[in-house]
């Protein structure tokens, strides 16, 4: 039963009234002096006033302290009586839940320092011995080396890259360029990058570079004909996303499988993307797409599962969500298998 604080000040007040109402008519029948009546009258009202303002204040002077563990960066404090049926327990409520989502921003801030440190110290480290190694005359500057040097450059890049779409998640909605294309050539032409970067030069990946040219990329598009309706580029990049981490988990000469089909809407477009890694557990199928969230699977087999920033899959979700589809793990008897729904060209709305 939820009993407000009006409710509770007017009981106070009827309270009050009633008596000094019955003090009153007990002074009149037993011809005691209005004066002690009054005075008894006084020192108890005063009483029950200071008891019912204590239960009030007293909340909102731990609300005050809390507030301000919180404003100096502690938000390890949480306020009590956020089970009170009243005004109060509903802003107890409130400030907890700020508490735990300003404490969640921060453990994401560190995070994120974290790792955005530990992912630049490698190739930033790489690219300077092989420019010291050219400068000090220990090696030439041949095709050869300046691979190698390209290639740390071009991980530094996708960093960048990464760091820029985590900054147009947080910024809100991006616009969408949408437009209808064929999937067959569309999903084929992602394989084909994504083949090519791993016979040149690894795998794209903001962990690193995986080499998995031993993994196999289908394509299954069913009707061979089908057409969708959406952001190409941002398409690319949950697939590219997908399609990466399903390559890193993936086992030696394992099979990574791309399917398209028709969804239920004009021009919607149902894709899943399956490994044959050791898959998602279902305890942790809910955070798999939270930022920087690397799993814990102890036995992933993948040669190239050694985590990353952790954001390629919070990044598929925010494109998936700029379209207004989904984005989930589905059941698979093997492995992992991610699907997502785009909802094409939506009926309209009665």
């Amino acid at each position: 039963m939820v009993i407000s604080i009006k409710t509770k000040l007017g009981a106070l007040v009827v309270g009050a009234v009633l008596l000094t109402s019955g003090l009153a008519l007990v002074a009149i029948r037993t011809s005691t002096e209005f004066r002690y009546i009054t005075i008894f009258a006084m020192i108890a009202t005063l009483l029950i006033t200071q008891f019912v303002a204590q239960s009030l204040t007293a909340p909102l002077d731990e609300m005050n302290t809390v507030a301000g563990s919180i404003s100096r960066g502690d938000f390890s404090r949480r306020v009590r009586g956020a089970d009170r049926r009243d005004e109060l327990g509903d802003l107890a409520l409130t400030i907890n839940r700020m508490a735990d989502d300003l404490e969640a921003v921060d453990r994401h801030r560190k995070e994120l320092v974290a790792n955005v440190s530990h992912e630049l110290r490698t190739p930033i480290a790489a690219l300077r011995a092989v420019l010291e190694n050219v400068v000090d005359g220990v090696s030439e500057a041949d095709p050869e080396t300046m691979r190698s040097a390209l290639k740390q450059t071009e991980r530094l890049g996708r960093l960048v890259e990464t760091l820029l779409d985590l900054s147009r998640l947080d910024n809100g909605v991006v616009a969408l360029r949408a437009g209808r294309f064929e999937v067959w050539p569309y999903l084929s032409g992602v394989l084909r990058e994504a083949n090519l970067a791993a016979s040149q030069r690894g795998l794209s990946s903001t962990s690193g570079l995986h080499r998995r040219t031993d993994v196999h990329l289908h394509l299954d598009v069913s009707p061979p004909e089908l057409v969708a309706h959406a952001d190409a580029e941002r398409l690319h990049q949950v697939m590219a996303n997908l399609i990466d981490n399903a390559v890193k988990h993936s086992p030696p000469h394992g099979r990574v499988t791309v399917r398209a089909r028709r969804g239920p809407y004009p021009d919607s477009l149902e894709l899943e993307v399956e490994d044959e890694g050791p898959g998602i557990p279902e305890s942790e199928r809910h955070k798999v797409f939270e930022r920087f969230n690397r799993g814990s699977t102890p036995d992933r087999p993948g040669p190239g599962s050694d985590g990353g920033t952790g954001l390629g899959l919070a990044i598929a979700r925010w494109a998936v969500d700029l379209h207004g589809g989904g984005i989930g793990v589905a059941e698979s008897s093997r492995g992992c298998r991610i699907r997502v729904t785009l909802p094409g060209s939506l009926p309209p709305r009665d």
